[in-house]
């Protein structure tokens, strides 16, 4: 008899009707070039990416250097426009090399594979971003997740290894906008000889002196055994990563990232923009302290409406909701008023609780966040 047709892909039709079920289907939403709509969804802190100078920046570098780098960076992908940007965000976040990647995620899982790797441990933050978590797996050496922002989990996790270790977390944690105890962890993981990894691409730009970063807040930047990564698409409003860190480790990934070796390179237009957006740092440091003074405000007046809402350690402001069905009717009623925020649900949070997250923008005016408080207290779920 001739048997049934073989389905290689049936099973996701059963996949899909769980997501259904639990409420967790997401969708693409293509957004115009301009639209009427109050922003606080986006990661663009400093309000950079439609900058002229920036856009321009951008343009300039496709017409000098060409759509696309050509290929990877070991081949024909690094033009003098990449070595130009490693420079001076070295310089600008106090470390003495820098490896720019095509995105934050590569960033990490090269940082990560490249140093550690089979043999080795790896410790980990319970809440740290998804690239994290896979560089971790990546990297095949044994990873032990500890308790969130815990540094003596950390040091009881180094205490029974005897061997090679790094410990790894982001600065500010993107879903509630928690700081990392950084300087607690720099200290535990010198005491231990162990490498610090620290992905600050949430306090980048906003935390720091003039926007230097976590690490240049803890006074830690630049200090031996300590890396971190950094995307160019948050307050840079470009697109891409970075790693920075001593030159010899720097040379180390050139030698040994996967990501970095079989990836094309960055492409010029966001190389160039990165770089014009570093320079306007320089010349506006006050920018990271508005996008401080926004999330400030943001967070005092929808408490002050009665919202449960965790005080930001840098831009990023988070609203719990009661359920994952209440976030997503709470962010498009939002959407319906004029307003768009990030929606945050399971299997998104580690913790399970569902939550608008708002990010803090150091362009936007009182009026607006004004705006913004009333049309998130006004659609609040009740009950």
């Amino acid at each position: 008899m001739p048997q049934e047709p073989f389905a290689p892909f049936g099973w996701i039709d059963e996949q899909a009707r769980l997501r259904a079920a639990a409420g967790l289907v997401r969708t693409l939403r293509p957004r115009p070039a301009e639209s009427a709509l109050l922003d606080l969804a986006s990661n663009d802190y400093l309000g950079l990416t439609h900058r002229p100078e920036v856009t321009s920046a951008a343009a300039g570098a496709a017409r000098r250097w060409g759509a696309g780098a050509t290929g990877s960076r070991l081949v024909t992908g690094s033009t003098e426009l990449h070595a130009e940007l490693e420079r001076e965000l070295a310089a600008f976040c106090g470390f003495e090399a820098a490896l720019v990647l095509s995105s934050g995620y590569a960033a990490n899982l090269a940082a990560l594979t490249a140093l550690s790797g089979h043999g080795s441990l790896i410790v980990s933050d319970a809440l740290n971003h998804a690239s994290i978590v896979d560089g971790c797996r990546l990297s095949r050496a044994d990873t032990a997740v500890v308790p969130h922002a815990d540094p003596d989990a950390v040091r009881k996790t180094l205490d029974a290894h005897d061997g090679r270790a790094l410990a790894v977390t982001d600065s500010v944690f993107s879903v509630d906008g928690d700081a990392a105890p950084l300087v607690e962890l720099a200290e535990v993981c010198r005491a231990y000889g162990a490498a610090l990894v620290v992905d600050d691409a949430h306090g980048f730009g906003v935390l720091g002196d003039g926007g230097r970063g976590a690490l240049d807040a803890a006074r830690i930047a630049g200090a031996d055994g300590v890396v971190a990564t950094l995307t160019l698409s948050k307050s840079l409003g470009s697109q891409g990563g970075v790693v920075l860190g001593p030159a010899k480790v720097i040379d180390h990934l050139v030698n040994t990232a996967r990501t970095f070796i079989f990836d094309t390179g960055l492409a010029p237009a966001a190389a160039g923009a990165a770089l014009a957006s570093v320079r306007l740092l320089r010349r506006e440091p006050e920018l990271a302290a508005r996008a401080r003074a926004v999330a400030a405000a943001l967070h005092r007046g929808l408490t002050d409406a009665g919202l449960t809402a965790v005080r930001p350690d840098a831009a990023v402001v988070s609203v719990l909701a009661p359920s994952p069905d209440a976030a997503v009717r709470w962010a498009a009623d939002c959407r319906a008023a004029g307003l768009v925020v990030g929606c945050f649900r399971p299997p998104s949070v580690p913790d399970g609780i569902s939550r608008l997250r708002l990010t803090a923008r150091a362009d936007l005016t009182d009026q607006q966040i004004e705006e913004a408080v009333g049309t998130i207290s006004r659609t609040a779920p009740t009950g």
